[in-house]
């Protein structure tokens, strides 16, 4: 298959906290070498692109930062298009407030006065919060998620992600997010789209996530491969109504899917 580009997931493809994954490195550079272009997609929402620069720069990945994006670029993207003049009350890390505010869109801590609720990821997400975002939403207003991932890939072990504080709010507001933004959603389809700007059979996409990385590829009509260096195995491939076009151990077996 002759590739143009590529999409590639981070956390649990290229690197598991700040250290490259085995293999990893080498199988970007070989996506180099065959000339295809490569775009960097988290779905990590709390902090902007040129923080990715460094991390993945100290892994061994040489990028610029208009080769990666993120569920907070995508979520900031989605709020100006359809929230520009909005006060969103935001549940979620520091990082995710200044993406907003460097975009011009306002936060407010009022849950009387906030137009719309945004929930993702945050370190400090407790009871309180719980109560904020029950009594924000009784008023009827617009929910909005970063991200659908319930648990990340950590240094250690997993750790829970936004999707788990996203359904702790739905929960207990008994209602479904109106969105829910970064991979695989129809706004970081048409980013990726507009970097990529290649036919959909000439773009690869590789992740270890089924629910997010692979279903990406297969909404925008690309081809897939699933890598088991994150939070996805073998046993949970066999069972998924989601079916990747291929499985490698990890990105280094990149060679199987381009020659």
């Amino acid at each position: 298959m002759e590739f143009s580009g590529a999409v590639l997931d981070v956390d649990g493809t290229v690197v598991r906290g700040d250290d490259p994954i085995p293999g990893a490195p080498a199988g970007y550079r070989r996506l180099r070498e065959a000339g295809i272009e490569t775009l960097f997609v988290s779905n990590n929402p709390t902090k902007a692109p040129p923080a990715y620069v460094d991390r993945l720069g100290g892994a061994g990945y040489d990028i610029d930062a208009d080769r990666v994006f993120t569920a907070g670029s995508v979520t900031t993207r989605y709020l100006s298009e359809r929230h520009a003049d909005d006060d969103l009350l935001c549940i979620g890390a520091p990082g995710l407030v200044d993406q907003f505010e460097a975009a011009g869109l306002a936060t407010t801590d009022d849950v009387d006065a906030a137009d719309a609720l945004v929930a993702s990821i945050d370190h400090e997400f407790d009871y309180d919060d719980l109560c904020t975002a029950l009594w924000a939403l009784e008023r009827d207003i617009p929910f909005i998620g970063t991200d659908p991932d319930v648990v990340i890939p950590a240094p250690e072990r997993d750790v829970p992600g936004s999707g788990a504080v996203i359904n702790a709010i739905a929960g207990v507001a008994e209602r479904e997010p109106d969105a829910v933004l970064g991979k695989p959603s129809d706004t970081a389809i048409e980013m990726v789209r507009e970097r990529l700007p290649y036919p959909p059979e000439e773009c690869l996409v590789v992740g270890d996530r089924l629910d997010t990385d692979i279903a990406l590829g297969e909404r925008a009509g690309m081809t897939t491969a699933l890598v088991l260096s994150g939070v996805t195995d073998e046993a949970t491939v066999a069972d998924a109504e989601i079916s990747p076009d291929h499985v490698l151990d990890n990105l280094g077996d990149v060679d199987r899917v381009i020659e």
